[in-house]
Formats: C-alpha cells, sequence, structure tokens
C-alpha cells in the first residue's frame, strides 16, 4: 500500500503548486504559502516535494525523511503535501504541469515561487511554455527583489501582470499571466538549516 495518495482536486477548484526539494521544508515555506491562499485567491495548495532539482548538484534527502518532515511543519487544511512528481514519472516543471492538466481537467493551476527563482526562471527547462499553461503567481524572499523585477522572465511578460489587489484574481486569469507580492519574509532557508546541522536524515 503506498504512503501517500495522489492529492484530490473538484473542476473548478483553484489549486497553487509549490514545488521544491524541501530539504527541509521550513517555516518560511510555511510563511509563503499561507500568504500565497490569501493573495492569490486560492483554494488549496498542493507542496510536491520533488525527486531532484535538475539545477542543484548535490542530490536531496530520501523523499520519505522529506514528506514526513513537511507535514510536521505544515498543518493547515488548504495544504497538502504530495510526492505527485514521482508518480507521475516527470522530471521538469512544464513535463508535470502538462501532466496534472491532463490528469485533473477542469481545475485551474497556478505556480507558486519566490522571488528568487523568477530572478533565475529563463535558465528552467521550458518556462516559457510553463508561462503559456498557467499562471504564475511570484512571492518576495529576502534577498535582491530588483533582480527578480528586472529578470528577463518580467521583461518579457511585463504587460501580463497583475498588481495589488487584482492579484486575488490570478487564479482565475488565463495564461499567460502573473502576479509579484512583496511580503515580509522569514529569512530562515533549507541551506542554512543543513549548514548549520540541524537537519540529520
Amino acid at each position: 500500500m503506498e504512503r501517500y495518495k495522489m492529492p484530490f482536486a473538484r473542476a473548478g477548484q483553484v489549486v497553487g503548486l509549490l514545488g521544491g526539494s524541501f530539504d527541509p521544508a521550513h517555516e518560511g515555506h510555511v510563511h509563503i504559502t499561507k500568504a500565497a491562499l490569501e493573495r492569490f485567491g486560492l483554494d488549496r495548495v498542493w507542496w510536491m516535494v520533488s525527486p531532484g532539482n535538475p539545477l542543484k548538484e548535490r542530490g536531496p534527502a530520501p523523499m520519505a525523511a522529506r514528506m514526513d518532515a513537511a507535514r510536521a511543519v505544515m498543518r493547515h487544511p488548504a495544504v497538502e503535501i504530495t510526492d505527485i512528481e514521482a508518480h507521475l514519472g516527470t522530471r521538469y516543471t512544464a513535463q508535470t504541469i502538462a501532466a496534472l492538466q491532463k490528469r485533473y481537467v477542469g481545475v485551474r493551476f497556478v505556480w507558486l515561487m519566490g522571488a528568487d527563482n523568477l530572478a533565475q526562471f529563463h535558465l528552467w527547462q521550458d518556462w516559457q511554455e510553463i508561462m503559456a499553461r498557467v499562471p504564475v503567481g511570484v512571492l518576495a524572499r529576502p534577498g535582491d527583489r530588483i533582480s527578480a523585477r528586472m529578470s528577463r522572465a518580467a521583461r518579457v511578460y511585463r504587460t501580463d501582470r497583475l498588481i495589488g489587489r487584482a492579484a486575488l484574481t490570478l487564479g482565475r486569469s488565463e495564461a499567460p499571466m502573473w502576479s509579484f507580492v512583496n511580503l515580509p519574509m522569514s529569512e530562515t532557508s533549507s541551506t542554512a538549516i543543513r549548514n548549520a546541522g540541524k537537519w540529520q536524515v
């Protein structure tokens, strides 16, 4: 019997997708997740704990350990922790989104990411396909927010941005559409936790 099953969503629901290695999950992830639910008008958020990040050389901790840690830190009725990419067999975000849209007909997905990811978004595999498939919600994290706003992706899609309270309509907007919201962010990071020796598996 598999331990973690495919998440459930009904047609018409707006589901935010927060992908990453979560190595380990921490309060910063919790903070941006709750903010995304509120600021982007989402019904649910799925944490997609990935088998591995193609942009990182070092492999993450075992999936079971990362799933357990994520479930321990993120407790919210609208948030589900899932290893759906491992079940779908996808490696890149564009592939995952395409597979989800095929499996969950009628569900509206929103890709969620921190501002640090927006700065390097143009390096992702098929990044423009991601923008064409789903709206994207960007949440400001510690670091240089200007670099994110001046990134290639932000420039290419500058006319497709929702500003201010219009961000609440993101989940029901047609792609390409994105929104950038500033938040008082937690300085916690997975890298800092690992470097401090607080993540032992």
